[in-house]
């Protein structure tokens, strides 16, 4: 979900009917599910892949990647009749190879790279020369790397962009960081899974303490959460990452 302070018509726009997301879909759920993928794109919100069977970048041989890409985005294009512009690597995981067999691939633009560098499982690009457009890198003429919005404060980066660190940080907190990255560039993209608004899924006791943690933590509380942090920027335009990435 991107976040912009730049709403033409903020006076008359709606908390909730003016949003517009990108839902990043795993192959395998559309698979199963196509005619949820149909609905998502008939709301007019954006469908993007995730990759087809949800394998880290790392862990997987070049043409397994290129198959699983490739393969994504066209089952999903065969669903909703029309493009799909977008992609995200798993967990994040890009690398250069991997960005380059998006860009290969057709694709308009990848929004997997995340800054934020504790996690083992994101991935490393160095997009340092790479112009602006917006909060996206221009990679090419007709290729761009639209991150992942996390705070720079005192030479480090701390993770402000959704997920897990939305549902452990105070409303108050997290807030505060997007006005900051809305102040600074413009613009804020928000990620968020839909199982993170299921506080009744089920619990895998086996898994270990600390990704019993972060999987659970708060999941009672992320849909007010969500709804509090829309309300609060109910002024701003909430556009897809097609439609930002269009302005430019």
């Amino acid at each position: 979900m991107m976040i912009r302070p730049d709403d033409p018509n903020p006076s008359t726009r709606a908390p909730l009917p003016g949003i517009k997301a990108t839902f990043f879909i795993l192959g395998w759920v559309a698979e199963r599910m196509p005619h949820l993928v149909r609905e998502i794109h008939s709301l007019g919100h954006e469908v993007a892949s995730h990759g087809f069977s949800h394998e880290l970048a790392g862990n997987c041989r070049h043409e397994d990647l290129k198959k699983d890409i490739e393969g994504s985005r066209k089952l999903l294009e065969d669903i909703v009749g029309g493009p799909v512009y977008g992609y995200r690597a798993p967990n994040f995981s890009i690398n250069t190879d991997l960005l380059k067999l998006v860009e290969d691939s057709g694709y308009l633009y990848d929004s997997s790279y995340n800054s934020f560098s504790a996690n083992s499982r994101y991935g490393r690009v160095d997009l340092s020369g790479n112009g602006n457009a917006g909060i996206a890198k221009r990679i090419s003429e007709g290729f761009y790397e639209l991150p992942i919005s996390n705070v720079e404060w005192a030479g480090l980066v701390l993770p402000a962009g959704g997920g897990g660190y939305f549902r452990l940080y105070p409303l108050h907190l997290f807030s505060l960081g997007v006005k900051a990255m809305l102040r600074k560039q413009s613009a804020y993209m928000f990620y968020m899974h839909p199982w993170e608004i299921d506080p009744q899924q089920p619990r895998v006791k086996e898994a270990s303490t600390l990704s019993r943690f972060r999987h659970y933590v708060n999941l009672d509380r992320t849909m007010d959460k969500l709804s509090g942090l829309i309300s609060e920027f109910r002024s701003c335009g909430f556009p897809t990452c097609r439609q930002y990435l269009g302005g430019f």
